[in-house]
């Protein structure tokens, strides 16, 4: 899982935002889909940006995650070690794309799992409103913030980093 951060936490809500509000989504586009859109928020870079550097490799997100060298200076992994700096590891890329991490489909009610495809907008701005969820409460707990400020706290924290 994920090192919970402020910064994460509001890039994965910032980009599930954005997804609501019509940014262009295509599974098939490394620029435009679920992994694509996470890295334009955490990178600045454009779908365009993002989809070149990955036509410079082979393979989709899966298989330039598996193939990753941070050492290897090819412009798909130099953009790979911004989001592992900011947090993500390779299984949550892997599990982004395909809506698959275990915890948090187990916080999305069992009937609504069942139906989550990896290709659907909707689909992937719950798996990312959970996450994000999931991660600002991991987050919380680690610097014992509770009460009705923990957003504000949050808040707080990503204006200073």
């Amino acid at each position: 899982m994920a090192i919970p951060n402020p910064k994460l936490i509001s890039s994965i809500r910032k980009t599930a935002q954005r997804l609501k509000n019509g940014t262009p989504y295509q599974w098939g586009h490394m620029g435009a889909c679920n992994c694509g859109n996470l890295a334009q928020e955490l990178t600045s870079l454009s779908k365009g940006d993002i989809h070149r550097l990955a036509m410079q490799g082979v393979g989709d997100w899966n298989e330039q995650l598996r193939d990753y060298c941070p050492t290897s200076g090819f412009p798909m992994d130099l953009m790979i070690s911004k989001l592992l700096e900011a947090g993500l590891s390779l299984d949550d890329l892997s599990d982004l794309e395909g809506l698959s991490d275990p915890v948090i489909l187990a916080e999305i009610p069992s009937e609504r799992r069942k139906q989550l495809s990896k290709n659907n907008r909707n689909d992937v701005v719950l798996y990312m409103e959970t996450w994000a969820n999931l991660l600002e409460r991991q987050w919380l707990a680690l610097h014992a913030i509770s009460g009705e400020n923990s957003k504000e706290k949050i808040n707080q924290f990503v204006v200073l980093s």
